[in-house]
C-alpha cells in the first residue's frame, strides 16, 4: 500500500507540473499577444491604416497557427467594408476601408458561437481620446489587444477541447469599433453564417485590468434566461461577477442582439489610462486575464450540451428611462464594477469640474442638484439639467462621511 501512495504521489505531482507548464505556455502568449498588438510599431490601430493591415495580418497568422479555417472574403482570412469617416464632411470623397479578421472552427454542428473581440484603437488620439496633450500613439493594450489576446487564447483551447463539440466556432476580430461598430455592423449585414442558427454571441471588450476585489463585469445577461443561473454556478479564480440586464451597449455583442441573438460583453472595468496614450501592457493583469478567459471557457463548455438557447429581448435604457442628453460633464470615470446604491467614482480627470471640487476616486456619488442618484442614469439624469457655467451642489459618501461639494461646469 505504502508502495502505492508513492506511486500516486509521484503521478499527481506530475500532473501538477504539466499543468503547471501548461498555464505558463498560456500566460507567454497572452504576453506575447498583447505586448505586440500594443507596441509602438502599430500607432494605435486606427481602422483604414496601413497599421490596421498589420495588426490584422498578425491576427490572420495566430488563427493560422491554431489551425482555424479562413472564413472571410473569397477564402481569405478577412473581410472588408467600407465605412464613410467623417459623414459630415462638406467636400470630398470620405469612404474608406475596414477589415475584420474570421475564423472557424467547423464542428458539423447545427449550429455556431460567435465569439469576438476589436482589435482596432485609436490611432494618435483625435475625437475619442481623453488625453489633453499633444497628438501621441494610444496603444490600446487594454482596450483592446487584451480582449484580441483572450480571442486567441479561447480559439486555442477550443480547437482541441472534446468538451465543445455540439457548436461551430466563429472567431471575429472586428476593425471599426472605435468608430461607431462599424465591424460588427458590417458582418450582421452581411454574415458569412446563417444568423437564424448563431446560437449565441460572447463579447470581450477590455478585460486585462481585473482588479484585486477580482470583479468582472458581464453585460447582456437579460438577452437569454439561461445566462444568470449559469453565470452564477462558475467559479474560477475567484471571480465575482457583477452582471448587467440590457443587451445595448457601446461595443460590438449590440450589432448582435439587434440580431436578435443572445449576447454576453466580458468587461473588467474602466480605468484612468482610458482612451489615453498611458494605456500600455505593463499595465495590464495576465493573471486576471488568464482568468478572465478560463471564465469564457468554463461558460462555453457549460453549455455544450444545451443546444440552441433561447433569446430574449431586454428592457433598454431607450425603452425604460431614455437616457439625458447633456451639455456638461463632471470630469469623472464611473466604476462599472459597483453594484451598490449610487454612482461610484472609478477616477477623477486632470482639471475638470470634478477635481476642482476635490471629488475622489473611490467617492460614491448620491445627489446632484436636486437629483437623488441611485445608479448611473440618476447621475445622466442630473446631468441634464445644467449648462456650462451653472453651479450646483453634489453630495458624495467617501468612507463613513457625507460630504457636500460646488461644482462649476465649464
Amino acid at each position: 500500500m505504502n508502495k502505492i501512495n508513492k506511486i500516486l504521489a509521484l503521478l499527481l505531482g506530475c500532473c501538477s507540473w504539466l499543468y503547471g507548464q501548461n498555464q505558463q505556455k498560456i500566460l507567454h502568449d497572452l504576453r506575447v499577444d498583447v505586448v505586440y498588438l500594443s507596441s509602438d510599431f502599430l500607432q494605435g490601430r486606427q481602422t483604414g491604416t496601413e497599421y490596421e493591415k498589420l495588426a490584422a495580418a498578425y491576427v490572420a497568422r495566430r488563427f493560422e497557427d491554431i489551425g482555424l479555417t479562413p472564413a472571410g472574403d473569397g477564402g481569405t482570412w478577412y473581410q472588408f467594408f467600407n465605412y464613410n469617416s467623417n459623414p459630415h464632411a462638406t467636400g470630398g470623397q470620405q469612404e474608406q476601408t475596414g477589415r475584420n479578421v474570421l475564423g472557424m472552427i467547423d464542428n458539423g454542428a447545427a449550429t455556431t458561437v460567435v465569439i469576438g473581440a476589436h482589435y482596432d484603437h485609436i490611432g494618435m488620439g483625435g475625437p475619442g481620446s481623453l488625453h489633453a496633450g499633444p497628438a501621441a500613439i494610444h496603444n490600446g493594450a487594454d482596450d483592446n489587444a487584451s480582449g484580441v489576446a483572450g480571442l486567441i487564447r479561447i480559439a486555442r483551447h477550443l480547437k482541441s477541447s472534446e468538451k465543445a463539440k455540439a457548436n461551430n466556432y466563429l472567431f471575429l476580430a472586428f476593425s471599426g469599433e472605435e468608430l461607431g461598430l462599424f465591424g460588427s455592423k458590417a458582418f450582421v449585414n452581411e454574415p458569412v453564417v446563417d444568423l437564424d442558427k448563431v446560437n449565441y454571441m460572447l463579447n470581450m471588450d477590455m478585460i486585462g485590468r481585473l482588479n484585486d476585489e477580482k470583479s468582472l463585469v458581464i453585460n447582456g445577461a437579460g438577452t437569454s434566461p439561461i445566462w444568470k443561473p449559469v453565470l452564477e454556478a462558475i467559479e474560477v479564480g475567484g471571480i465575482k461577477i457583477t452582471t448587467t440586464d440590457s443587451g445595448v451597449g457601446p461595443s460590438d455583442h449590440t450589432s448582435f442582439y439587434l440580431k436578435d441573438i443572445p449576447v454576453l460583453h466580458f468587461f473588467t472595468g474602466i480605468h484612468h489610462q482610458y482612451h489615453k496614450p498611458a494605456d500600455d501592457a505593463y499595465l495590464v493583469n495576465f493573471d486576471g486575464l488568464l482568468d478572465v478567459t478560463s471564465f469564457i471557457i468554463a461558460l462555453i463548455e457549460d453549455l455544450d450540451d444545451n443546444g440552441k438557447i433561447e433569446f430574449t429581448k431586454t428592457k433598454d435604457v431607450s425603452e425604460d428611462r431614455k437616457a439625458a442628453a447633456f451639455k456638461v460633464t463632471l470630469g469623472v470615470l464611473p466604476d462599472y464594477a459597483y453594484s451598490g446604491e449610487g454612482m461610484k467614482i472609478d477616477g477623477v480627470l486632470n482639471d475638470r469640474p470634478a477635481q476642482k471640487a476635490a471629488l475622489e476616486g473611490g467617492d460614491i456619488l448620491i445627489k446632484i442638484g436636486d437629483i437623488e442618484v441611485k445608479d448611473i442614469y440618476d447621475y445622466m439624469e442630473g446631468l441634464s439639467k445644467f449648462k456650462i457655467g451653472d453651479k450646483t451642489k453634489v453630495v458624495v459618501k467617501r468612507g463613513e462621511e457625507t460630504l457636500e461639494k460646488q461644482v462649476i461646469f465649464e
